[in-house]
């Protein structure tokens, strides 16, 4: 049996269990095509059956579509009776675990939650299915809510409109922070057996499941709401707001109530859930273009703030008001609005002894700005890096504060252990309406953060591959051959974090080199057919336009001279 006779059979095996009119028919016509010699088609079969969609501590994401290497009812069928049997051989015995599972409003959200409920149930694990579509952060806040032993959430987040995705959070011990090794390896082997052994029609189905009552949501109202504290005088703001075509509206809109701010001005065309995304071509805040109409809404209105979530709403964006900005308004970096959020969370928090590993901490990921270590200094606060993503700055112990750069803050550890774009936007137009009733601005808040703990700047290069070798390649010559200077500037030290990062950091494959006022970070997207490099800069020498000054010119000599390295 050659190799696309065994991808047929494959796929014939696959035909037979889908239970999805739309996938199967789709996939019962590429079939036809294949069977046809268009090879076309048979690329597409090898794409669809060749592998797997792998489940890692992001869970599953991929585009809607049969076949085991993309999102579809089968696929999520059988994670579904993996994670239930992953939950049910780790139940104390006697126990019976329990689940909390959410979706947004993507394509087919609602039909995966479902199955997902009818399969944990039928296998005795007791499901509860929340209301209707709500933000990822409900999902978080409900795991520690609620007492179960885990939750899902279905979302792609703010991936491309064809996209679904499939997220894990652990309760107990893990206090429904997303999942991490080796519980990730643990389900996926539970996912395989389920895939190799049994067909997803075969699986015990229940209507035993429950639906959680709307006050579930109204305590999550009730402990974002508390955010903003209410302690200072506020001054009012004009403020654009946009769901970008998300769920984040309804929830943000109720917790903006109960902490007693006014409604926004709304980008219309983008605030109600749509699967299609029809007026951004990447729902992400941070793609070129994805504010445009954000912007210009804040033009009619005169805006002093512009406050946009991704479409699950885990995320946050903030534009200000900047003349010199192409449509007059500049969105922050991931990396501005962390400084500021973390600046906020220590001038609230009580010092402690810094070498204490439950004294009180600020945590971000490796690759975000070391501004954050700054502020921790100055203000007798533990500091904490820890490897990319939420699933580990969320367990960093005695956090009060964490974010990572890609738009991602955690301002209220006690309530959610995960980023949440709507606390998040709580916390900061609490900062912007305290600044404002002194007459200042975010802007003038970010200068004042440059005086006191001197400029911080960042960009990014990505380097797009068509061959993961590649990626690998790149990172085995910057190994083998480190550079000694770097636009110029000479390299100190080089961390390989290969061998483990210190202070607990797992290894993981990235390169972090040390120079001057500065500093590169290499890595391999985890996502994504890219090499990703983190540049970093920073001056306290000089007025607050000296210093960012040099920054900009810092940078532009790494980004230069790591072009140079990787080409």
């Amino acid at each position: 049996m050659n190799e696309v006779e065994r991808l047929v059979e494959d796929a014939v095996a696959w035909l037979n269990q889908d239970p999805d009119p739309e996938t199967h028919h789709e996939l019962h016509m590429l079939l036809r095509r294949v069977g046809a010699n268009d090879t076309d088609a048979v690329a597409d079969l090898r794409s669809r059956f060749g592998s797997r969609l792998a489940f890692g501590t992001a869970g599953l994401r991929g585009e809607i579509a049969a076949g085991p290497n993309r999102m579809n009812r089968v696929l999520v069928g059988q994670a579904a009776a993996g994670l239930a049997a992953f939950l049910l051989e780790r139940a104390h015995p006697g126990t019976t675990p329990s689940v909390v599972i959410g979706y947004d409003g993507r394509t087919k959200s609602q039909v995966f939650a479902r199955d997902t409920s009818e399969i944990m149930a039928g296998a005795g694990v007791r499901a509860v299915l929340l209301p209707r579509l709500l933000p990822t952060p409900l999902v978080a806040f409900a795991v520690r809510e609620l007492g179960v032993s885990a939750g899902v959430m279905v979302t792609a987040s703010h991936n491309p409109p064809r996209d679904n995705g499939y997220k894990v959070y652990l309760g107990d011990d893990d206090q429904g922070s997303q999942i991490v090794p080796p519980a990730d390896g643990e389900i996926a082997a539970q996912i395989d057996r389920v895939a190799a052994t049994q067909s997803v029609l075969e699986l015990p189905r229940s209507n035993d499941y429950e639906l959680a009552d709307e006050s579930l949501v109204e305590r999550y109202v009730e402990a974002t709401a508390a955010v903003a504290g209410g302690r200072a005088e506020r001054a009012p703001l004009s403020v654009v707001y946009t769901a970008m075509h998300g769920v984040g509206w309804e929830t943000f809109a109720r917790v903006l109530d109960a902490a007693g701010f006014p409604r926004p001005a709304l980008v219309e065309p983008q605030i109600a859930p749509d699967a299609a995304f029809p007026t951004v071509a990447f729902p992400n805040p941070e793609e070129p273009g994805a504010l445009d109409l954000s912007f210009a809404r804040a033009r009619e209105v005169g805006a002093d703030l512009v406050v946009a979530n991704d479409p699950d709403a885990d995320r946050l964006a903030i534009a200000v008001p900047d003349p010199s900005s192409t449509g007059g308004y500049r969105a922050l970096t991931g990396n501005e609005v962390g400084m500021l959020l973390g600046w906020r969370a220590a001038e609230a928090a009580a010092a402690g002894d810094a070498a204490n590993p439950d004294a009180p901490a600020l945590a971000c990921s490796i690759v975000s700005s070391p501004a954050l270590g700054a502020v921790a200094r100055a203000h007798g606060l533990r500091f904490a890096e820890t490897l990319t993503g939420f699933k580990w700055v969320s367990r960093t112990p005695g956090l009060v504060f964490g974010y990572e750069e890609a738009l991602g803050y955690l301002v209220n550890p006690g309530t959610v252990r995960d980023k949440d774009g709507i606390s998040a936007a709580i916390a900061l137009l609490d900062l912007a309406t305290q600044l404002a009733a002194t007459g200042r601005t975010i802007a003038d808040r970010l200068d004042e953060f440059s005086a006191r703990f001197g400029h911080y700047g960042s960009a990014q290069i990505s380097l797009r591959v068509t061959e993961l070798s590649q990626i690998e390649r790149v990172m085995q010559r910057l190994r083998a051959d480190p550079p000694s200077n770097i636009g110029g500037l000479p390299v100190t030290r080089i961390d390989d974090l290969a061998q483990g990062g210190g202070d607990g950091v797992p290894p993981s494959d990235v390169l972090r080199l040390h120079l001057d006022g500065a500093r590169v970070m290499v890595r391999p997207s985890g996502t994504e057919p890219k090499l990703k490099i983190y540049l970093d800069a920073w001056s306290d020498t000089g007025s607050v336009p000296e210093r960012r000054d040099a920054v900009v010119e810092l940078l532009q000599r790494l980004e230069g001279g790591m072009r140079d390295h990787i080409s």
